[in-house]
């Protein structure tokens, strides 16, 4: 997945731990821990709002853009399946 969730590092620089966190943010352990981990499909607002709060931080912090790497011999995906709408260009 191309978004990268940067909890641990906060956590760390905040010597905060998980179970901290989920209290102070209102989420159970268990799903902050979803999110941390990148298999969350969606985060609310109020969340990302919550964790910035409790953090002290900005959605930035939390949250990293990575260009997927495709797999070595593996077919680049279309211009409709990366849903850009437009011609594909090369870099």
């Amino acid at each position: 997945m191309p978004i990268t969730v940067d909890i641990d590092v906060l956590l760390a620089r905040r010597k905060m731990s998980v179970g901290e966190l989920a209290e102070r943010v209102g989420i159970t352990p268990a799903n902050l821990a979803v999110l941390k981990n990148g298999r969350a499909k969606a985060v609310r607002f109020a969340t990302l709002a919550a964790l910035c709060e409790a953090l002290d931080c900005q959605p930035g912090d939390l949250l990293r853009w990575e260009a997927d790497i495709p797999a070595e011999g593996a077919a680049e995906p279309s211009s409709a399946t990366r849903g850009t709408g437009g011609p594909h260009v090369p870099a």
